[in-house]
Order: C-alpha cells, then sequence, then structure tokens
C-alpha cells in the first residue's frame, strides 16, 4: 500500500510540514512519485518517520539525528548527555516550584528574592533590592545564613523598620540611639556568623567586583543618615562581639 504525504504524516501523528522539513535536512528520503506526480510513501518510509519522531521525543536535537542506529554509540553518548541536561532541568523547575510555592504562601510579590518570600513583606523596597544584589555577589551557604538573620530580625521586632523610615535629616541624637539598638544584632550576627568577618570564601563575583557593587548599592538606596547609621552599627556591632567571644579580655 502507498501513502500520500497527509496520509503519512497522519499516521506518524505529525504534520505534512514536519514531513517536508525532514526531507529537506535529509533526514526522510524521497519517495517514488506516481503517474500524476504524488509522492507514494511505503511502509519503510513510515518506519523511518516514526525513527526520527522517537528520537526527536527524546529530545535529541535534529542535527544529530542523522542516521543514528537504536543502540549504536554516538546513540548512547548523545542520550546520557541528554539525560544530564534533563537532570539538571528537572532540579531548576522543582526549585522555581518550590519558589512559586513559597510566594503563594506567603502571598508575596512574584519578584521577591528567592528563597525570601515569608519575609518580603517585613523589608523594605531597599532591603528586597540589597538581597537581589547580594544574591548575585555571595554563594548559596551565604545567602541561607542571611536568610537566617533576616527571620531572626523579623521576629525581634521593629528595628529594622525604623532605620528604613530615618529621614536624611535624622539628628545626631536619633542615629546615634538607632545605631545602638541595632549594634547587638549585628554582634550576634558576627558570632554566629564568622565568616561575616572574612567572607571572600563565599563569594561569587571577585573580591574587588563584590566590594564595588556593594558601596554602589548602598550609595543609591539608602539615604545619608541610613548609611550612617549602619556604619556606627557596624563599627559597635564588632566592638561588642569581640567583648562577647570567649577568651577576650
Amino acid at each position: 500500500m502507498a501513502w500520500s504525504t497527509s496520509e503519512l504524516a497522519d499516521l506518524a501523528g505529525t504534520t505534512v510540514n514536519t514531513v517536508r522539513h525532514y526531507h529537506r535536512l535529509g533526514l526522510l528520503e524521497e519517495p517514488e512519485r506516481r503517474y500524476n506526480g504524488y509522492k507514494q510513501y511505503g511502509v519503510r518510509h513510515l518506519v523511518r518517520l516514526l525513527r526520527i519522531r522517537r528520537l526527536a521525543d527524546l529530545g535529541l536535537p535534529l542535527s544529530e539525528v542523522g542516521e543514528m542506529d537504536a543502540g549504536s554509540g554516538s546513540t548512547a553518548e548523545a542520550l546520557r548527555e541528554l539525560d544530564t541536561e534533563l537532570a539538571a532541568r528537572i532540579e531548576r523547575l522543582q526549585r522555581t516550584r518550590a519558589d512559586i510555592g513559597a510566594i503563594l504562601r506567603a502571598d508575596a510579590p512574584a519578584d521577591s528574592p528567592a528563597g525570601f518570600a515569608p519575609y518580603a513583606a517585613h523589608l523594605s523596597e531597599a532591603d528586597q533590592s540589597i538581597v537581589h544584589i547580594y544574591a548575585q555577589l555571595y554563594d548559596e551557604g551565604a545567602m541561607a545564613d542571611l536568610r537566617r538573620m533576616i527571620e531572626v530580625d523579623v521576629e525581634a521586632g521593629a528595628v529594622g523598620d525604623e532605620l528604613n523610615a530615618l529621614p536624611a535629616d535624622a539628628d545626631e541624637a536619633t542615629r546615634q540611639k538607632l545605631a545602638e539598638r541595632l549594634a547587638p544584632g549585628i554582634a550576634q550576627n558576627l558570632i554566629d556568623y564568622p565568616w561575616l568577618n572574612d567572607p571572600v570564601g563565599h563569594l561569587a563575583k571577585s573580591a574587588h567586583v563584590t566590594q564595588q557593587t556593594f558601596v554602589e548599592a548602598m550609595t543609591e538606596l539608602y539615604n545619608s543618615a541610613q548609611r550612617d547609621v549602619l556604619s556606627r552599627a557596624g563599627i559597635l556591632g564588632h566592638q561588642l562581639a569581640q567583648m562577647r567571644l570567649p577568651g577576650t579580655p
């Protein structure tokens, strides 16, 4: 029995355009034609088309299908490479689904930093922006620690809210008082996460790029009073941490 192009495509569960595309790529040989010029396909064409479709359905690029025979070394190697790619893709999709689930549960903005959806409502626009930037500068371990730090800050109360609301013209007394309130939390973070004193081992970018990006981000995202308070709190926090460490005189 001979089939037309449309009949062959229908049998194989594909389209006429796909069959023609395979012809152009040299994957499917051209059949003989009837007296009226119409193509007539046979069983071997149908089987070949089904084999091509099978390899394509597995995800093999048509450029690699060529004359592959089932079980050949080249086919097996291509499948192993494809399997590795699929495993990585599945892992990414699973992480994405987990992120989406967290965003929906927390009713957080869709563009919340990955992994921080539960705390998004407690982060200012500047804080969320800095977390996005940190995710490009630090490795996954550092970001996991940052999530724990933010979780503790959220549970501790509204000191962070005071910093976010601090106007650029805040007076000296207000700045110093807020810095002193922030310092104990910073000190505890320095004790709990010693790498904060020397973060080189957790950098995803070079130290120079990290420092430059951090300075630019802080300058643009926080006003002068907020930066001053953070600087003072950082100094006080380091002093407190040193006093709390065992063996410190």
